[in-house]
């Protein structure tokens, strides 16, 4: 099917007051940057409330498109739409609608429901009156379907605008807060993969990024840094780019493994990188830190050493996954391209 425009559908940003234009500013923001990567040629407009993906080429690529837009935080939901131009003619609507749904559904045995919206008064019909010819229209032309007003299996949507809109699914967005509406915060970032995902949660809340990653060659490996660079790169895919920091962490290492007791160097050399991370936050106007740590999933992670390592800071530390489960972890990594 051939789509001209793509509703996007956000949810918390509707629950804003004054200031609601400016997450959605910063959400077409992202949406116009996260196109870039998708072939084709669009345009992001804003009509009452709505924000409109429009189709300039038709060259486009639809999985691309999708695949862009399902890696913008704020998205609730993503409606591909057949758009047709304003017409008073009933039979121009009925017709664009029964093409529609043969194309999407076939004459399979489907139950629906007609929502129609009519946001252009000039429009001579109203919205029930819409619902209920163009159920009509539907019934007649696919004898298999049915019509379900509680529980359909399609709720097949037509909006009268600045022009005639169709659409029935809706595919499901990432959710969240648009990025740079919630300052910046730096994240401890290894190779690891719980790191990796508490980055990805708190940008979901809409917090811009920078990665601090500790370098201690020979013990670490030039392989491992270049995954750290992978994993930042990927991540970037949602939260735009990452200002990664490389620290040289070997001297200081080497001197807390001769001078302090060797049942405490996890916990020492946690300290020291808290404050180093710390320090280059308050440097680049980042305002807390990000760790991937969760309760007891490691020795060092015990609520008491927790409280250890935060004594050193004056930052707020933010741990989103502190009561997650590590498969709950692993899934989230899978699902964002981190695992591997």
């Amino acid at each position: 099917m051939q789509y001209q425009a793509f509703l996007i559908k956000y949810a918390e940003i509707g629950t804003k007051g004054k200031n609601r234009y400016v997450f959605e500013d910063a959400l077409v923001h992202d949406i116009r940057m996260k196109l870039k990567r998708a072939t084709g040629s669009y345009s992001v407009s804003r009509e009452r409330g709505r924000i409109y993906v429009n189709v300039k080429s038709e060259d486009y690529d639809y999985e691309e498109c999708i695949d862009a837009l399902r890696h913008v935080f704020g998205i609730a939901g993503i409606a591909p739409m057949v758009q047709v131009p304003l017409s008073p003619n009933f039979s121009v609507l009925e017709n664009a609608v029964l093409s529609y749904f043969k194309e999407a559904y076939g004459d399979s045995n489907v139950s629906f429901k007609v929502e129609s919206r009519r946001a252009e008064k000039s429009y001579p019909m109203t919205s029930p009156e819409l619902d209920q010819e163009l159920g009509h229209s539907i019934l007649e032309a696919f004898p298999n379907a049915r019509v379900d007003v509680h529980k359909p299996d399609v709720k097949l949507r037509v909006e009268i605008r600045q022009y005639m809109n169709i659409y029935g699914k809706i595919i499901p967005g990432l959710g969240g807060m648009p990025l740079g509406t919630n300052g910046k915060a730096m994240l401890l970032l290894s190779g690891g993969i719980d790191s990796p995902v508490a980055g990805y949660k708190v940008a979901k809340r809409g917090a811009l990024l920078e990665a601090t990653y500790f370098h201690a060659p020979p013990y670490t490996s030039e392989r491992a840094k270049i995954k750290v660079m992978d994993l930042a790169k990927q991540v970037s895919t949602y939260t735009g780019p990452i200002l990664l920091h490389v620290v040289n962490f070997t001297d200081i290492q080497l001197a807390i493994y001769e001078h302090c007791p060797h049942e405490e160097l996890t916990i020492i050399m946690r300290r020291y990188m808290m404050r180093i991370a710390e320090a280059l936050a308050y440097k680049n106007n980042c305002i807390g830190l990000i760790t991937g740590e969760s309760i007891g999933q490691v020795a060092s992670q015990t609520l008491q050493s927790l409280v250890c390592t935060n004594e050193v800071c004056t930052l707020p530390v933010y741990r989103p996954l502190i009561a997650f489960d590590k498969q709950e972890i692993v899934d989230v990594a899978q699902e964002i391209g981190t695992y591997e």
